[in-house]
């Protein structure tokens, strides 16, 4: 049952990042899960696990690391456009 969690609060938190910075995550559902476990792994390596914690995430420093791997993956998605 927690891996549901994680996976719920993990899609969440991608969602929003994309919700914040007015950008798409590629991949739908999967896309925000996976944007929301790898920015807060990132945000958890780089400012630590602070604020509150649900399903395992610390919430604040994974949406601010979420909004990170956004920004990347969409300034990546654009030049691949713009050089096809």
């Amino acid at each position: 049952m927690s891996f549901l969690w994680a996976l719920i609060i993990g899609g969440i938190i991608g969602w929003l990042a994309g919700v914040i910075t007015g950008r798409d995550v590629p991949g739908g559902i999967i896309g925000n899960i996976i944007a929301g476990f790898v920015g807060a792994w990132l945000g958890g390596l780089v400012l630590g696990d602070w604020g509150p914690t649900v399903a395992g995430f610390a919430i604040l420093p994974a949406i601010i690391g979420a909004i990170v791997v956004v920004l990347i993956v969409s300034a990546i998605m654009r030049g691949m456009r713009r050089n096809a």
